[in-house]
């Protein structure tokens, strides 16, 4: 059989410690999808920033021991954290610290000749709260191949978002990935109405993109393109907590895409990995073979 493609993908945004009930574990959307990216068997890339103290050390030492392209910053400002309550269904609710480095991620010559190579690049709102992290975020977009999957994976948090800063990322990306309750959000700032089809067609027409993904926790998620849609069940598994899953979600979808799954398998992949990673505690635990076999990997 003949090799299959490498694939380079990047998450770019925040890295930081969820510091939750258990423990500090390593997370930021971006840099959970670019953990399970890696898992899948892509060249996978995290550009972001971390704090030249104890916790940026061990985040520099995780990234180099699971073998993921090193494109983390070092800058004067405290690592990221966040600090993770999980209520009584496993669901997350977050403090996000501010002023920290990944708020000040440069775009550096590395992360530009990664990016100028790269299949897909995940990024989100979150990662553009201060301008310095946003105009870097942007630059990398508009250097990635035009034809990239570029996944914007809007990931509202606290107050760190606006119709402006998510209207300039659409218009830089060509997948949307957002759950119910964002939905929600996303209308009443847009000013849209209608069901959650409605929405979501009116979404994928006003911004030319290639795919929506709206996830509803239990109650299912939808995969829209421009001209098909799949609907799956969520499946009822043991939930140690969610942390992490949406981002493993995004990854698997990408996977898919980059490895020319059709569009109900893709979603099929993306629903089974997240259920997984809800059955473990943390945003990035090792996936099974049995879902990696569907990649062949």
């Amino acid at each position: 059989m003949k090799s299959r493609k490498k694939y380079s993908v990047i998450g770019i945004g925040e890295i930081l410690w969820d510091l939750l009930p258990e423990g500090k574990k390593l997370g930021g959307a971006p840099a959970n999808f670019a953990f399970h990216a890696k898992q899948m068997g892509m060249n996978a890339g995290i550009i972001s920033a971390v704090g030249d103290d104890m916790l940026g050390n061990e985040i520099i030492r995780i990234i180099r021991d699971k073998k993921l392209v090193d494109l983390i910053q070092t800058n004067q400002n405290p690592t990221g954290m966040v600090s993770v309550t999980l209520d009584d269904e496993g669901i997350p609710e977050y403090i996000i610290h501010e002023d920290v480095a990944w708020d000040y991620t440069e775009t550096t010559r590395d992360a530009l000749n990664f990016a100028e190579k790269a299949d897909a690049i995940c990024f989100g709102s979150l990662g553009q709260r201060s301008e310095k992290s946003r105009n870097t975020i942007r630059e990398i977009l508009k250097t990635a191949p035009s034809d990239a999957i570029k996944v914007f994976d809007i990931n509202i948090r606290q107050h760190f978002y606006g119709p402006d800063l998510i209207q300039n990322s659409l218009s830089l990306a060509n997948i949307l990935k957002i759950n119910e309750e964002e939905l929600i959000l996303f209308s009443e700032m847009m000013d849209l109405n209608g069901n959650e089809i409605d929405l979501t067609g009116q979404i994928l027409d006003a911004y030319q993109l290639d795919y929506l993904a709206l996830t509803k926790g239990s109650q299912g998620s939808w995969l829209f393109s421009q001209q098909n849609s799949s609907y799956i069940e969520t499946p009822r598994v043991k939930v140690a907590d969610t942390v992490g899953a949406g981002d493993s979600f995004t990854a698997a979808m990408v996977a898919g895409l980059l490895y020319g799954l059709p569009i109900e398998e893709v979603h099929q992949l993306a629903v089974d990995v997240s259920a997984y990673v809800c059955t473990r505690e943390g945003a990035t635990p090792a996936l099974p073979a049995d879902l990696l076999a569907r990649l062949n990997i």
